[in-house]
């Protein structure tokens, strides 16, 4: 099992990443050692990589426009407008704060299915505020990505029914049945645990004031302005503005496409000309400048993920623990956590690593004798569990995106390590104990 090309480059990638090295580059070394070590040549490994990065196309695309529009909002004055306005109402309540960020990101899965189109824009003019508040980003980031994982593991609506739906079909077509509406119950527990990591990292890990610089940016020198001179009057790019914001929401409710909505979005302050055509090239070059590098990791990460799962490493993972399980209902518990958590750190997407598991688990599973109910926590929480905490996962890059609109976040100290600590430990207990007693 160690030996196994997922785990050598699994952890060829972690430790790359905590050595600090850039993660484009982490990402394109553990390729290499996962395409070797599972028996391809270096051209093999590199065609399939490079065959690989259209599976993350649309994703990468809308980070880029997301990255536009948040520019061209912070360019229109609403944010420094808005958060001049509620600023009071921040002040001496950190703890509050979070707690409403967690809320609010909640929102972006479920009830209003945006996922992370809301953080560069709402993040980066905050960040000014938040230094003056001595808020440690890590709080912050350990808040959004529970906003980004917790709802669809547990509520059936929006991604959750999606990542649920996945859950309940995957069991079915390999011989055991589940109804959709069991999944939730299954996963109450898990998701338990990731309320208790968010409670500890803002209440106790992450309390201490952290010193930031201030850093002017687009967004920082915005807000910077508006809250030291009050302009109380709206002006016509600001309803514009708004205008592209509902627009954006709009779109991606009804056609689900990031892109389609950002796009509009964008169009929309455009042609209402709260931003003029002539201005459009710097625009793009700062949206670019912004979101360009973390939609180039989610490329990457595609074609990492298709190297791993077309040599059929992953499977050969899964299929190699099987063997010396024995009847333990908790050896075997731990060890599909283990497992999943290998995997998906990995291949960097939940939703992807649900087929993969379920082919094996599930046999697995009725034959130790785990009732459908555990089976299910089991395959969801293993498929959930490295989602937090991996370098290539959009629930991570999400909240760097906007947290390091300054340059002062860094992805894997201040974003994979602390939601890696506050999320996937208690899942992996706390799958465990669901399987054990569901």
């Amino acid at each position: 099992m160690l030996l196994n090309p997922v785990v050598l480059s699994v952890i060829v990638l972690v430790a790359l990443s905590l050595a600090r090295v850039n993660v484009i580059i982490a990402l394109l070394i553990a390729t290499i050692v996962g395409g070797l070590t599972a028996g391809l040549s270096l051209e093999e490994t590199i065609t399939t990589l490079v065959g690989g990065l259209g599976g993350q196309g649309e994703t990468a695309l809308s980070y880029i426009l997301l990255g536009i529009l948040a520019v061209m909002i912070a360019r229109s004055g609403i944010t420094g407008f808005l958060i001049q306005r509620i600023l009071p109402f921040m002040h001496g309540r950190r703890g509050v704060v979070l707690f409403l960020l967690a809320g609010l990101a909640s929102l972006s899965q479920n009830v209003i299915p945006i996922h992370i189109a809301f953080i560069p824009i709402l993040i980066p003019p905050l960040l000014a505020i938040f230094n003056k508040m001595k808020v440690d980003r890590r709080a912050i980031a350990t808040a959004l990505t529970f906003g980004l994982k917790a709802p669809y593991i547990l509520v059936p609506v929006g991604f959750g029914l999606i990542f649920q739906g996945i859950i309940a079909d995957e069991m079915r077509a390999n011989g055991m049945e589940i109804a959709l509406s069991q999944i939730p119950l299954a996963m109450a527990i898990p998701v338990a645990g990731m309320v208790i990591g968010l409670a500890i990292a803002i209440l106790f890990t992450y309390r201490k004031p952290r010193e930031y610089q201030d850093i002017p940016t687009e967004f920082t020198s915005d807000v910077a302005a508006t809250t030291e001179e009050a302009n109380d009057q709206w002006q016509m790019k600001h309803f514009v503005t708004l205008l592209g914001l509902a627009v954006t929401l709009v779109l991606q409710i009804v056609y689900g496409s990031l892109v389609l909505a950002a796009l509009g979005g964008i169009l929309t302050i455009f042609i209402f000309r709260a931003e003029t055509w002539k201005n459009g090239e710097m625009v793009v070059e700062d949206g670019v400048k912004m979101m360009g590098a973390i939609a180039f990791v989610m490329l990457v990460a595609s074609g990492y993920a298709s190297v791993l799962t077309e040599t059929g490493a992953v499977n050969e993972l899964v299929e190699s623990t099987s063997s010396w399980l024995g009847d333990s209902y908790l050896v075997a518990a731990i060890v599909m956590m283990f497992v999943g958590l290998l995997v998906t750190i990995g291949i960097g997407t939940s939703f992807g690593t649900i087929p993969v598991l379920a082919a094996i688990f599930v046999p697995l599973c009725a034959s130790i004798g785990f009732s459908p109910l555990a089976t299910a926590a089991l395959i969801g929480t293993s498929g959930a569990i490295g989602d937090a905490g991996s370098p290539a996962s959009d629930s991570t890059l999400g909240p760097t995106s906007g947290l390091n609109a300054d340059g002062q976040h860094h992805h894997i100290w201040d974003t994979c390590v602390p939601t890696f600590i506050h999320y996937n430990i208690p899942l992996l207990i706390c799958g465990v104990i669901a399987a054990l007693v569901l």
